[in-house]
C-alpha cells in the first residue's frame, strides 16, 4: 500500500514538473514574440526616420559610406537597400490595418520563429513596393486574429522605410491550404493575406482565409512628403521602365 501511495505522489510530482515546464516555454515564446514584434517596429521606425528617398537614392551612399550609388540604375539601388533590411532581420515593411487594430512588422519568410515574431512575407510573391501580389502570411490566433473582422472596403496600408501604399479589400475567400492561385498575379497591383481558418478551430485548421486587396494610392511616408503620389499604374509603369 505504502509503495502505491509513493508511486502516485512521485507521478503527480512529475505531472507538476511537466506541466510547469510546458508553462515556460508558452511563456518564452509569448514574451519573445511580444518584443520582439515591439522592438523591430522600433528599429524600423529608426529606419524609416534616417532613409532616404527612392529620388535621391542616385546621390547618396549606404549609412556606412562605402558604397557610391551615383552610377547605379535606381531598381538595383532599392534591391540593395532591401536585401540590407532582410540580411540584419528588420522588417521589410510595416502592414497597417485600422479597422481590425492591425499594427505589425512584415518579415521575410514564414517559418514558425519569424511568425512569432511578426507576419512574413511569402517566398515568389512580390516584394514590398514593386508590381505584383504581395502575400503575408500570418497565425490566425496571433498577429492576423484581427482578420476575422475584416470586410471588402477596409483599407490597408503597407508601410515602408520611405514610401506607404494603401490598398483597399475588394474579395475575401476561404480555400483549401493546397490552393496556391491565389497567390498568382492579378490584373494590378494587389496584396494577399493568408491566414488558418476557423480561427477558433483547436488543432490544425482545415483551410486558409484569404484577403485581396488592390492598390488605390502610392507615394512617400511622413519623413519623405517631397516626392509626388503616384497611383496603381505609376507603380506598374514605375517597374518596368527599370
Amino acid at each position: 500500500m505504502r509503495t502505491l501511495k509513493t508511486a502516485s505522489i512521485f507521478f503527480e510530482r512529475c505531472l507538476l514538473v511537466a506541466g510547469g515546464m510546458l508553462l515556460a516555454i508558452w511563456l518564452a515564446a509569448f514574451l519573445d514574440g511580444k518584443i520582439s514584434s515591439r522592438f523591430a517596429l522600433w528599429s524600423f521606425a529608426n529606419a524609416q526616420a534616417t532613409a532616404v528617398p527612392k529620388n535621391d537614392a542616385s546621390k547618396s551612399s549606404d549609412s556606412s559610406g562605402n558604397v557610391d550609388f551615383s552610377l547605379w540604375a535606381e531598381k538595383r539601388i532599392q534591391a540593395y537597400k532591401d536585401s540590407l533590411l532582410i540580411a540584419s532581420s528588420m522588417p521589410v515593411a510595416v502592414l497597417e490595418i485600422d479597422k481590425v487594430k492591425i499594427h505589425v512588422p512584415v518579415f521575410e519568410g514564414t517559418d514558425d520563429l519569424t511568425l512569432n515574431r511578426g507576419v512574413g512575407r511569402i517566398a515568389g510573391t512580390a516584394m514590398p513596393g514593386v508590381a505584383g501580389n504581395i502575400g503575408i502570411a500570418g497565425h490566425r490566433d496571433g498577429f492576423f486574429r484581427g482578420l476575422k473582422d475584416i470586410a471588402v472596403g477596409d483599407q490597408i496600408d503597407l508601410v515602408m522605410t520611405t514610401e506607404r501604399v494603401t490598398y483597399i479589400v475588394d474579395q475575401i475567400e476561404i480555400v483549401s491550404p493546397t490552393d496556391v492561385n491565389v497567390l498568382q498575379p492579378r490584373a494590378t497591383s494587389s496584396l494577399t493575406l493568408v491566414t488558418c481558418y476557423p480561427f477558433y478551430f483547436v488543432g490544425d485548421a482545415p483551410q486558409r482565409f484569404i484577403v485581396h486587396a488592390s492598390i488605390v494610392s502610392h507615394g512617400p511616408t511622413a519623413g519623405s512628403r517631397n516626392q509626388p503620389t503616384t497611383t496603381s499604374a505609376g507603380l506598374g509603369k514605375n517597374n518596368k521602365e527599370n
